[in-house]
């Protein structure tokens, strides 16, 4: 797949992060409602650096965490994608699918929209295995995930090896796409 591979929904581009994306994407890292499930809100220095990263990433692998805009409306909504699980867990070595949007931008689908598109392009691709991955109570990326077809076995939960032991944020529910085979499947 070229490096700057560009993918189409109906309502949806997934793109090449843009300079102009970076305001409202920094807006979107301080906004204690988007990041309740992240360790803490970014710096708009940091929120840049993830930006330069993730391009980064798209122009080197040709798949990563695209920026996302909506058709004839909003230029920039946040981020989604896939890239590779970046620490060490019982589920890696596995491709991530992941989002971030602002939180106007929530309620209309475009999570699930931009994120099957993701993991269909990903499975095109050949990489698998697709999980995800959240706090056990964020209950609305946990519907994305069912949204788009993953499963969850409880028996694969984890602590995420990044938090440190006691932090709210350190058990992790993992979801994948496509299911793992059993004896029974």
């Amino acid at each position: 797949m070229e490096p700057s591979a560009t993918l189409r929904t109906e309502r949806l581009v997934l793109r090449r992060w843009r300079p102009e994306d970076r305001a409202p994407f920094a807006a979107l890292n301080a906004d204690p409602e988007v990041v309740e499930h992240l360790p803490r809100p970014l710096t708009p220095d940091e929120s840049d650096t993830l930006a330069e990263v993730l391009d980064a990433e798209l122009a080197t692998l040709g798949y990563g965490f695209w920026a996302v805009e909506v058709v004839g409306g909003a230029p920039f909504v946040g981020f989604v994608g896939i890239r590779p699980v970046p620490f060490d867990a019982a589920c890696t070595p596995a491709v991530e699918v992941g989002w971030r949007l602002g939180r106007e931008h929530w309620g209309h689908g475009y999570a699930s929209e931009a994120a099957r598109a993701a993991v269909d392009h990903g499975l095109r691709l050949g990489l698998a295995p697709i999980v995800s991955f959240t706090v056990v109570d964020n209950v609305r990326s946990r519907a994305v995930m069912e949204r788009i077809g993953m499963v969850t076995d409880p028996a694969e939960d984890f602590d995420h090896p990044n938090l440190p032991p006691g932090d709210r944020l350190r058990r992790h529910v993992l979801y994948r796409f496509p299911p793992r085979k059993t004896a029974t499947t």
